[in-house]
Parts: C-alpha cells; sequence; structure tokens
C-alpha cells in the first residue's frame, strides 16, 4: 500500500499537553476505526508549528477524508517514493 507524508500547519502545536495530544491521537483513531483498514497510521512527528504524519493509504483522498472529518488541517500530502538510511550508503 503506497505510504504517505501529510503536512499539518497547526500553529502552537509543539506546545500542547499530552493530554491535548492524546485527545487529538484518540480523534484521529476514532475516524481511522470509522474509514476501516484501508487507511493506516503509522506515526507522527510533533515540532513547533507543524505536525508531520505518516500514513498507509490507497490514495491521497482517503487521506483528506480522514482529516475533513477529523477536524484536522492536510496542507500538504507527498507520496513517499522510497527510502534512504544511512546503511544506503553500504
Amino acid at each position: 500500500m503506497p505510504e504517505y507524508v501529510i503536512e499539518r500547519e497547526m500553529p502552537g502545536v509543539g506546545q500542547l499537553a499530552s493530554s491535548d495530544l492524546k485527545a487529538a491521537s484518540q480523534t484521529s483513531c476514532d475516524v481511522l476505526r470509522d474509514l476501516g483498514p484501508q487507511i493506516q497510521w503509522v506515526h507522527s512527528y510533533v515540532t513547533d508549528n507543524k505536525i508531520y504524519c505518516v500514513y498507509r493509504a490507497p490514495n491521497e483522498e482517503v487521506i483528506r477524508e480522514h482529516a475533513q472529518r477529523g477536524g484536522f488541517p492536510a496542507n500538504k500530502i507527498s507520496q513517499v517514493r522510497t527510502m534512504i538510511s544511512p546503511t544506503t550508503a553500504e
């Protein structure tokens, strides 16, 4: 299944309390359950003003539907074409 990186512009998100992040995660998981197994949340990186989420989904439309239902921005969605790491240099 294709993997995507979603950039979510959320000013101040890095300053949120863990309880706020937990609530947002619960909302996301509720929507994922409703959408079914065709979309999976892998993990997210929280920075000062953005969240970068990694998802597996058949297409961008399902990711946009998740964002709309959950009330989350999805400012940029990029499909991952390949992964590299330090072992790529070997």
